[in-house]
Order: C-alpha cells, then structure tokens, then sequence
C-alpha cells in the first residue's frame, strides 16, 4: 500500500462534475477522476442503497493515482441525481440497475480502453439488471447480499426488524419518502424505494421472490462478467451466507469468492461500509491488481 504522499508524487489527477444521461433519459450526477498519465482503463462505481457517490472518492482518487480514471455518480432520486422535492417522486429500485448503471456504463466507453465495474452493497446486484453488461470486462463487489435479516447475527435481526416494522413505518407515511438523512444512515430514500426494499428483505431469495418481477432469474443468468465477490466477516448486513443466496443467480458469471477479516488488512473493523473508508487502501491495491492482471493479459 502506498501513502498519499507516494501516490502525489507518480501523478495527480483531476476531477470533474459531469452530467450524464442514463438509458431512459434521466439526468444523471457524476464526478470524473482522470490521471494525469495514460489511462488505462475505466472504473465505474456502482454505489450502495442511499450512500451518496461522495462516499467513495478516497478509492475513486486512489485508483486514479495508479492509472484508472473513475466515475462516481449518485442514482436517480439520491444526491445530486435527486429531485428538488423527493415526496412524489416515483421510481423503482431496479431503475438504478436497469437505467442508471446502464447509462453510466454507457457514458464511460472510449475506444479501446476496458471498462470494470466496483460495486458496494446494491452496487454488486445492479449488474445483473444493466443492458450493457457485456461491456464490462469484471466486477468486484463488497457488501453484496441477499438483504433477508435471516442471515443475520441476533442482534442485527433485531435491529433491522426493529427499523423496517416499527421506526420506518410511521414517519415515511407522514414525509412520503425514507429521511435516511436525519437517523444519519444515509441519503434519503424516495418512497417506491423503500416499499420494494422493505418488501424484498422480508424474503430469504430477495427480489428473485417477486411474482411482480419473473424475469430477474433469466437476466442473472445471461451475465458473464467475472465477479469477485468480497464479503468481510464482521459486515452483519451481508455474511457469507448472504452472499451466497444472491450471487448464486449470476449463474454464467466465472465467480470468485473472498471473505475476509479486518485484522488481515491493518483495520480495527470492516463492516458494512469500511471497505471504502480511509485505511481500507490494502483492499483497494488487490482490486486494481486484479484489473491490471486483465488490462495486461489482453494487451
């Protein structure tokens, strides 16, 4: 792992609001990190349920530093990408799969450099939903699992049962949105959002469950993009177990599973979120040792 130091020192690079359209034409919020050496490939950041894309700039700067130029981008109704008022906004939770990594996948394509995806949590299921998979040469994801508070540990179970039947319920039917924000877990979340999420959790297939969505399982099944697929031993939101009851649906994709502890990377913790914060760079380097094994294999 390199300092912050060390990295100014091989190149800088710059970053760039951008304004980018997804797949059905909604206007999109981004950022653009670009290194100032020859690029070597492209690195999309597929962000988790309501974490603006803010979250990730460390690593967007990091792998910028070492060659990659990343975009980052809020979804539809989240961040920049929101409306001026979220109460009536009408969306569904696939719509950031489906439309908006879609469209940023799209957004990204220059001649003859790869195009990988990093996903965090929702960021590792949205790419089963895109139409343009089959540009992305791999995916590594952090966090991603089936969402059922089944998997997880007691005290978790409890919490989120908690959360989902008794906090959120009365106050989004007095907002007509999720004030993730103001409970500080988060950007706020548009209703339809919360309503398919809360649904789906309750379920140990997820949305894989939904008679109101048959086609999920034909979709998963046509990616072929080789997956890492990360999960951090204490992150209670999505286990082993839990990754597995959702990653198993990408069933052509050549899959690769890690589990990890956070002592093995000089942190005192990883959880949900971790694998972004400052002092996660040791998980970072094996993520773009990854993708430079690919750009070197092809080249």
């Amino acid at each position: 792992m390199m300092s912050t130091a060390q990295l100014s020192s091989i190149q800088k690079s710059t970053s760039q609001h951008v304004q980018f359209s997804a797949t059905d034409g909604y206007t999109l919020a981004g950022i653009q990190y670009t290194p100032a050496l020859p690029i070597k490939a492209q690195i999309v950041v597929s962000s988790a349920t309501g974490v603006p894309q803010q979250f990730y700039r460390r690593f967007a700067e990091y792998a910028a530093a070492l060659g990659y130029q990343v975009l980052t981008f809020d979804y539809r109704g989240i961040g920049q990408s929101a409306p001026q008022h979220l109460k009536g906004f009408e969306m569904s939770y696939l719509d950031w799969g489906k439309f908006d990594l879609s469209g940023a996948i799209e957004f990204v394509q220059h001649a003859g450099l790869k195009t990988f995806v990093v996903g965090h949590s929702y960021g590792g299921q949205a790419l089963g939903l895109t139409s343009n998979h089959q540009r992305v040469r791999a995916m590594y994801c952090f966090g991603t699992g089936a969402g059922w508070h089944g998997y997880m540990p007691f005290k978790e179970k409890m919490k989120v049962h908690v959360m989902w039947n008794i906090v959120f319920p009365p106050i989004v039917a007095v907002k007509g949105y999720l004030p993730w924000s103001k409970l500080n877990m988060g950007a706020d979340l548009p209703v339809d959002v919360y309503k398919q999420w809360r649904r789906w959790c309750k379920n140990p297939t997820y949305f894989f469950a939904d008679p109101d969505q048959p086609e999920l399982k034909t979709l998963y099944a046509q990616v072929k993009t080789p997956i890492y697929a990360v999960a951090a031993l204490d992150d209670d939101w999505a286990l082993p177990n839990s990754r597995h009851a959702f990653m198993q649906h990408y069933r052509q994709a050549p899959m690769h599973y890690q589990n990890i502890e956070a002592q093995n990377y000089g942190l005192k913790s990883i959880g949900h979120m971790g694998y972004f914060r400052q002092g996660a760079e040791p998980i970072w380097d094996e993520v773009l040792m990854t993708f430079d094994r690919y750009i070197a294999d092809e080249t």
